[in-house]
């Protein structure tokens, strides 16, 4: 069994302004980590993994307006965990609709950010975490 050794998590706002604390986070958690030479790669992935849960929260707060609740204040989690070769980054936010790939038009302002995902990572997915609400989209980003 691969062994992970170094871990990282950082609980978030679900706003747009959560999306620089994150890469700053793993920009400098990989530093520590001495992995640099993914930090690029990583960086870029949770960006574009927290932006899709920042969206994805929202839509549970326009469904909860829709119901005529309050919509409450929506938290996402970002995990990073390393065997010093390969970078496991987790992403849960509180939305259970799973990501799709979108073919997005060149022109599109949104809608690529799985199709990046699938790129940037060697592999990528999501779960539905037991007992708890929302979902965990996950990359591996490796050398």
């Amino acid at each position: 069994m691969q062994e992970w050794p170094l871990h990282s998590h950082l609980e978030l706002r679900a706003v747009p302004a959560s999306v620089p604390s994150a890469r700053l986070h793993t920009r400098n958690l990989l530093r520590e980590w001495r992995m640099e030479c993914l930090a690029d790669t990583a960086e870029l992935l949770v960006s574009e993994m927290i932006t899709n849960a920042v969206r994805a929260s929202g839509l549970v707060d326009d469904q909860q307006r829709e119901i005529g609740r309050a919509p409450g204040a929506q938290r996402m989690r970002l995990w990073l965990t390393s065997d010093r070769h390969s970078v496991l980054i987790q992403v849960w936010d509180v939305d259970h609709h799973v990501p799709v790939r979108q073919d997005a038009d060149p022109d599109a302002e949104a809608g690529r950010g799985v199709m990046l995902i699938e790129a940037l990572s060697l592999q990528w997915g999501f779960c539905t975490p037991d007992g708890h609400d929302g979902k965990i989209v996950w990359a591996l980003c490796a050398h």
